[in-house]
Formats: C-alpha cells, structure tokens, sequence
C-alpha cells in the first residue's frame, strides 16, 4: 500500500492554484497546508487546508512531507534548501534556478539531508510531444535526419513577471525550458553542438523570439523555435527520415505519417515535365505517390508526472524527471544565450 504524500506547497499563485486542483485528482496525495506572503492569495484556500504567511511558519507547523516550491524564480534556492533543511521531500517548479551555481546548490542542500528532488517538468506529458517521442523510438520514419519543434503565439508582449529579466522572464526560461528539455529527453545522444539567435522582437527587456539548432552525436539536427509574434498561432512538429515524415499541427497531436511509393529514377540526360515546369523533385507529385498514415495513438496527461514522483516517493521506481537533467538543460540555456551574443555556433559535450 502507497504511503500518502502530505503536501504543502509555498507560493499560492498562478501555479500555486493549478497544483493544488492537481491534488484534488489524487486519493494518495493529501493537500495540507499552502503558504505565501500576500495574504489576499490565501483567500481561495481550499477548505480544510491550512494556510501560513511564509514557508518558516508552514515548516515549523504543518504535518507535511513534501514540499512543491511554487513562488517567484528568483526565490526558488532559497525556499528549497529550506524544505531539504526540514527534511522535506522537493518539488520545485521551472526554471529551477538563475543560475548553475544556484542550482548545484540545491541539489547539494536535498543530497545532505537525504529528499528526493525534482523539477515540474510536466510537459514531458504532453500528448504532441509524447506521439512524436513515440515516432522517434520506433524508428517509425526509418533513420532521422532532422526534428523540428515549433511554437508560435500571437499576442507577442509580455505580462507580469514576464517583463522582468531578473524575475527569469522572457520566452527562453518560460518556454525554452521545455521545449529543450523535451528535446533532449527524446534524443539520447550528445549534444555536439548549437547556434542560437535570441531576439527581443517588440518586448524592449526580454527575449520573445528564439531559434536554437542541435547537432547531436548520433547524426540528428534538433531546430526549436519560438516566436510571440507571428501572428499565426501553431505548435508544430516535423521529423524526417528515410522512410518518410512524420508531421503534428496542434498541442492536440493531429498529423500524419507520410510515405512514398518510390523515389525519384535518376535518369541523365532525360527531363521530366510537371504541371509545374521542368522539375520532378518539387513539382506536383504523380498520383498514387504519396500515402498518409495514422500517427501512433498515446495516452498521456500532466497528472503522469505525479504519478511517477508517488512511486518514487514510495521507493518504487527513481525519479523521472532527474536533477542532472535538469541541469543539462540550464547548461545549454546558457550556451543558448553566449551562441546568440556571439552570433557564433559553441561545442558542446563533446
């Protein structure tokens, strides 16, 4: 029998709100007390649960055993080495930290004191995401070439802490954290190398558009791009191999396998005329050419992520999302950041 969590969560926000009514999904998980230091987000508290101005209080009072870190970026060490000093078990929302240094001090203060630690890193769960991932494992398209993650918005400025580049604002540590993040969970291989360009489009403080390219080890390139400001909303996916395409247009996973018949006869000296003029390669292609296929089916959602953190709680599996990987991605966040000030591409893990 599961041995029940009994959560707090410190930073009763935006985020604050969605994990708890994340709880209520969950009979093993008891939502017990929730802290923050503007008492008008304690208002809504759930009823039964325990409300405190500050972590201190929740720490010294509460009869928790995990804590999920909910508050501002910035704040993230510091409530984290708490809840570990507490011997509290940690969830910390993303981006962990502001910086690498700070991060490896977390994990050390977790490490010390003998918790578990981890970063919500839900979108892992997501179903695009997760029937691509599928495509990738199963080799579905045949040898990989290439993998494009794609998101694209439409209101373009920002808003709130957003606009705050000390507060970790800004698309690269909003959205780049998971996009990366699933990007390096799918492909296990090295990162060789990137080049980056990072623009501030319309937001005069913080990035809204960025474009990373991976080349990694085992031959893949990796494109994820991000624009606020195209005015023509998409989350998109794309990986070609050998044997076809694989393509997503929507969070929803709608898409398709796209095969072909044969390939192109190479026959010198002989033209080829299309309805488009004198080319075989991109002209209209011959019916009967091309076939679609359905994209495997999946059946994920982001209460997973809780899932695999019970059982690790309960020591029945390790934990999913791990702290070395998470610092993989801070690492490559900042060579994000260097290739665009640079405008040169950077060796990585090589």
């Amino acid at each position: 029998m599961m041995e029940k969590i009994k959560l707090g969560i410190v930073g009763f926000g935006f985020m604050g709100h969605c994990d708890a009514d994340m709880m209520n999904t969950f009979d093993e998980i008891d939502l017990v007390a929730v802290a923050d230091t503007n008492p008008d987000q304690l208002k809504d508290a759930p009823e039964g649960v325990e409300t405190y101005a500050n972590i201190d209080e929740m720490l010294a009072n509460a009869d928790i055993n995990v804590v999920m870190v909910s508050t501002p970026n910035p704040s993230h060490p510091e409530m984290v080495k708490k809840a570990a000093a507490a011997k509290k078990h940690v969830i910390c929302e993303k981006p962990a930290a502001m910086s690498i240094a700070e991060y490896d001090e977390m994990v050390a203060a977790c490490k010390e004191n003998g918790v578990l630690f981890t970063v919500h890193q839900q979108r892992r769960w997501d179903k695009d995401y997760r029937i691509m991932k599928e495509v990738y494992d199963k080799n579905l398209v045949g040898d990989m070439y290439i993998i494009k993650s794609q998101l694209y918005g439409v209101n373009g400025n920002m808003h709130d802490w957003h606009i705050y580049p000390e507060m970790g604002g800004g698309m690269l540590y909003d959205w780049g954290v998971h996009l990366i993040d699933q990007m390096l969970d799918m492909v296990k291989s090295e990162v060789v190398s990137l080049y980056a360009d990072v623009q501030n489009v319309i937001n005069e403080n913080v990035d809204d558009y960025f474009k990373i390219i991976l080349k990694f080890k085992n031959g893949v390139t990796a494109e994820i791009e991000l624009g606020t400001y195209y005015l023509t909303p998409k989350r998109a996916w794309f990986i070609g191999g050998k044997k076809g395409s694989a393509i997503i247009d929507g969070f929803g996973g709608e898409g398709k396998i796209v095969r072909t018949a044969h390939l192109l006869e190479n026959v010198p000296g002989k033209i080829t005329m299309t309805a488009a003029g004198p080319t075989r390669s991109f002209g209209p292609p011959e019916p009967g050419l091309l076939s679609e296929e359905p994209l495997p089916e999946v059946n994920v959602a982001h209460r997973n992520y809780f899932e695999h953190f019970l059982k690790a709680f309960n020591g029945e599996e390790e934990i999913i999302v791990k702290p070395e990987q998470v610092r993989r991605v801070l690492r490559l966040m900042d060579a994000v950041r260097e290739s665009a000030k640079t405008g040169k591409s950077i060796a990585f893990e090589e």
